[in-house]
């Protein structure tokens, strides 16, 4: 972490120094800055100008993201932050403390105003880096309010006022997207495993990155100029904050001292290197056809072929028709078979090898290594890598949601809505907030250090829009056919050399990392379709696997959807929203609101794949089954058409937790987890209660719908009544008390809270008897019937979800895991319409065959033929195996099979109450007693939100609340003139 990590070093070297020199140097220019003094100040517009009124939205834990020497001593001397640095987290953090009693008058108390503009007496600062911009700050908040007279200013003021407000941050960013993190943080374990995941997903030569800024004219024509340009003014404003900070140390943040570095100015290739970084980890789904390969292939050990091809189908859930979707209207996708044979490339058993490029070798005295794509543990060193890797690893992209509620079904008449997107908590906050005006721009919102040059979630003049991670399929896995070596292959007919690709980072110690110098290489090969991960054979011929995304090398284009989401002349109705969502090419499930409407739109570069191919597993990459229209020299292809993106305007309600975006639309090869129960179920159910037969909703419902399922555990909501009755009534009154203790934390809400902030969660005792209780439960249930190979193939592609036993303490998403299929697999068991489908003791032999599947364990279905069939029927007739009548709703999309105690009611019950029995003999201590919870070992400081610390100012845990991190909260009654 790097705020414990600077400590005293910096104090003495920084604060002690630095200080001293900012006080006598520095002073008086810096009061001149802030106060505006000498600057050509241009006229601002009164508050609320062209602003329909009606937005509220808060960001934790504030604005302000950089801090000098003299502040960061204050910090370390008595706690004391910078203005403006931790402000709104109060206004988030205790929202959960009012839910589910909200009124209309307490909104403001957990959302601030958002209108655009200041008003005078609320100015806080003015100043005018050059003469066609004005930055202007609110004294009650410090979020900077940027007017251009042209537009090369407005774009200058957004680059000036980001590196103000964020300046080390994106320096980090930047180095963290061209894989050079070690190389300018330190060389801790943590930073070095950050760059070979980014080098993983986005390598790129600095040549590469030129040919995004070189391209976007000659692929977009004058709009892709028009983006160069505005991208040349952004960095020219942060250049200008660059040049003012290295000569006057009040501007300079003091993390620079600590790692014995300097600002150094900034290009358009950063932005690409950035843009990479962020599409790698929120915009994108797939990619797993090889693992999931590997697991059909342990399912068929276990099964056979065709029964574990049924077997993998049941876990895939490819397309579930239980599954909670935004739409209720079909919107087809990928809905071919995963066996396929045209181009299939399943690998050869015990055949691949994930690449690391080759052995460590020594050069120099120093340790180099060559590495590669694999899957590491994530080092606990506290490094800013290491932090970064974890957050990511914990979903963190997966928490965002929205939730919109239409005209018709609004209770002051007008659309209403509540979003936001989850981009995890960090000290400064990986978000800032803008308000920028000027020709073509009028917005205010978030967006991201570093490539803010547009407002990518927020408001117009009388329309918001927001975002939820879509996790749709644009990455795929094609194996190309090695030829001569392995670093050839075949394509279109000719024996092509990959591409190696190789970066250096080199290191020394500093004041906040004292790893010894050293240097790493890492590489890469790459061929036509993306970056080699791993190696084969396939039907005996050597293969290397390769990953294949649709915005590799296009990082940068969706900034010309989020300019035209800036665009007042351009968004003027729902449908012109969407035209601008759907140019971005990045996967996000966008919203949108304005005063009469709600809409929703699924952006993405989703291929045309080649006709009758897998949607699931690796395709051959010779060159015949590429994605239509694929070019290999500037990575582009023909997408999928608009009206094929699922999309809507103005049903009654929508809502996005992640989850699936309609039916038909088949969950990405990687996304194992669009079963009967997901997340946004919890949203949609408070939704569905206030519009219950002619109800409509409040603003202050849609917030409490949103804010109640933020501390639910879904598993408690959902499962445990299915679960209870499994467990039926057993005679051990220890189990008694824990089926009871359960049964009040569900009745209660199933939350994981503390409402009287003693330190203690409401309904502790369940919350750490249900996280004792899920892993030997799903052991219990799936374990015996899958066997060693086939469960642990499942748990790589999709783990319990969290909380999970024995890791570090981390806020639970409970957006991934088993829960669909505890859900599926009980209710089955308790069907009715089974029971019916079983034979009775005189039914026919067909009739006992046809039901054989439904009926019977598979272990004894295995077992009979080895003692001759009639012996088999023989038995059956005299011992059937049968149902239990019980009403139970029916089951839509049934496995194969009954997983829990093989088919048994009696064996399944006996299983789960054996694990709730061992469930009771585990300490809170062997749960929860790790990291900074190892003197506190209970849920409540387990589940904190915990903040990636990229500064030497940190900020404490707070408590559980599973929310987007920028929220907006639209209430709008009215449209402005076009």
């Amino acid at each position: 972490m790097l705020g414990p990590v600077l400590g005293p070093s910096l104090v003495k070297r920084a604060a002690a120094a630095g200080a001293r020199r900012a006080l006598i140097a520095g002073l008086s220019a810096f009061a001149l800055i802030a106060s505006g003094a000498g600057a050509a100040r241009a006229d601002t517009p009164a508050l609320g100008t062209n602003d329909a009124g009606g937005f509220r939205n808060v960001l934790p834990p504030g604005e302000a993201g950089v801090d000098n020497a003299l502040q960061f001593a204050q910090f370390q001397a008595n706690g004391q932050r910078p203005a403006h640095w931790d402000d709104q987290l109060p206004l988030y953090r205790d929202l959960v403390y009012a839910s589910p009693h909200l009124t209309h008058a307490q909104i403001p108390s957990f959302f601030k105003d958002a209108t655009f503009g200041v008003r005078p007496e609320d100015v806080a600062s003015t100043e005018s880096p050059r003469g066609d911009v004005t930055i202007v700050r609110d004294r009650q908040y410090g979020v900077p309010h940027i007017y251009g007279t042209t537009r090369a200013g407005a774009m200058f003021g957004e680059g000036y006022a980001g590196a103000e407000d964020r300046l080390f941050l994106i320096d980090i960013l930047r180095h963290t997207g061209r894989a050079q993190l070690s190389s300018f943080a330190g060389g801790l374990a943590g930073n070095r495993a950050m760059d070979r995941t980014q080098w993983s997903l986005a390598p790129y030569t600095e040549a590469d990155l030129q040919s995004q800024v070189d391209n976007a004219p000659r692929l977009y024509g004058a709009r892709g100029q028009a983006l160069i340009d505005d991208v040349n003014s952004f960095v020219a404003g942060i250049n200008a904050f660059v040049d003012a900070a290295t000569i006057n140390p009040n501007l300079l943040p003091a993390e620079y001292a600590a790692f014995g570095k300097s600002p150094q100015h900034f290009t358009a290739t950063d932005l690409i290197a950035e843009a990479s970084l962020i599409g790698g980890i929120f915009g994108k789904g797939g990619g797993n056809e090889l693992r999931s390969a590997l697991t059909l292939q342990a399912f068929q050990q276990r099964f056979g072929a065709a029964r574990g091809r049924a077997a993998w189908s049941d876990f895939r859930e490819h397309n579930d028709p239980e599954a909670p979707t935004t739409l209720a209207q079909p919107f087809p996708y990928q809905t071919g078979s995963p066996f396929s044979p045209r181009g299939l490339a399943l690998p050869d058993a015990n055949s691949v090898s994930f690449t690391s490029f080759g052995p460590p070798v020594s050069s120099g005295g120093s340790r180099q290594h060559t590495s590669g794509p694999v899957q590491l543990p994530i080092p606990s060193d506290g490094s800013i890598g290491s932090q970064l890797l974890a957050a990511a690893a914990t979903g963190h992209g997966l928490a965002s949601n929205w939730e919109l509620v239409s005209a018709r079904r609004s209770g002051n008449g007008h659309a209403i809505a509540v979003m936001g997107p989850q981009v995890g908590y960090y000290v400064p906050q990986i978000l800032l907030e803008e308000d920028v005006h000027g020709p073509g721009i009028d917005a205010r919102g978030a967006a991201f250090p570093g490539v803010n040059l547009y407002v990518q979630l927020g408001h117009g003049r009388d329309y918001a829009w927001s975002a939820t991670t879509a996790t749709s399929d644009n990455v795929d896995t094609f194996a190309e056919v090695l030829c001569q070596d392995d670093s050839h292959y075949l394509y279109r007919g000719r024996c092509l050399p990959m591409e190696q690709l190789q970066n250096t980072n080199s290191w020394t110690p500093n004041a906040s990392d004292k790893t010894p110098p050293g240097s790493e290489t890492l590489s890469a090969s790459r061929t036509v379709h993306g970056i080699v991960y791993a190696r084969g054979t396939v039907a005996g011929r050597r293969v290397a696997f390769v990953s294949a995304r649709t915005t590799y090398f296009h990082e940068a284009d969706s900034a010309l959807g989020f300019s035209e989401l800036n665009d007042p002349g351009f968004v003027t109705s729902p449908e012109r929203f969407q035209r601008a969502a759907a140019d971005i090419n990045f996967g996000f499930n966008w919203a949108y609101v304005d005063a009469n409407h709600i809409a929703y739109y699924h952006s993405g570069a989703y291929p045309q794949r080649a006709s009758g191919t897998s949607p699931d597993f690796p395709i051959l990459g010779t060159g015949e089954f590429d994605w239509k229209g694929y070019d290999p020299a500037l990575h582009t292809l023909e997408t999928i058409p608009f009206a094929a993106h699922p999309h809507a305007v103005d049903p009654d309600y929508l809502v996005s937790w992640n989850n699936k975006q309609a039916p038909g639309w088949s969950s990405a090869d990687d996304k194992y987890s669009f079963g009967p129960v997901y997340r946004s179920q919890m949203i949609e159910d408070g939704v569905r209660r206030a519009l219950a037969g002619a109800g409509k909703m409040r603003i202050e419902q849609l917030v409490s719908a949103m804010d109640e399922p933020a501390t639910q555990d879904i598993r408690g909501v959902y499962l445990w009544p299915i679960i209870r009755r499994v467990l039926g009534s057993p005679t051990d009154p220890k189990l008694t008390q824990a089926i009871a203790l359960l049964d009040a934390w569900h009745a209660h809400g199933s939350h994981r809270r503390d409402l009287d902030k003693s330190g203690i969660n409401d309904d502790n005792a369940a919350i750490t008897l249900m996280d004792a209780l899920w892993p030997k439960l799903l052991d219990a249930e799936f374990h015996p019937a899958l066997g060693d190979g086939a469960f642990r193939a499942l748990q790589g592609m999709l783990g319990f979800g969290a909380p999970v036993p024995g890791s570090q303490p981390g806020a639970p998403a409970f957006s991934d895991g088993w829960y669909g299929y505890v859900s599926k697999d009980l209710r089955d068991l308790l069907n009715p319409a089974r029971t019916a489908a079983c034979p009775k003791r005189r039914s026919s032999r067909r009739a006992r065959r046809r039901a054989r599947a439904i009926c019977r364990p598979a272990a004894r279905r295995r077992a009979r033929p080895q003692r001759g069939r009639a012996q088999a029927v023989r038995r059956a007739r005299r011992r059937p195996i049968l149902r239990p009548r019980v009403t139970q709703t029916p089951v839509r999309g049934r496995y194969s099979r009954v997983y829990c105690g093989n088919g048994s009611l009696a064996s399944c019950r006996r299983a789960l109450q054996d694990s709730l029995s061992a469930a009771l003999a585990v300490t809170p201590q062997a749960i929860y007693g790790r990291g900074d919870c190892a003197s506190r070992p209970n849920s409540a400081c387990f589940d904190q939100n915990r903040s990636v610390i990229a500064s030497g100012i940190g900020m404490p845990p707070f408590p559980f609340q599973n929310r987007p991190t920028f929220q907006q909260v639209v209430e709008l009654t009215q449209t402005l003139p076009r």
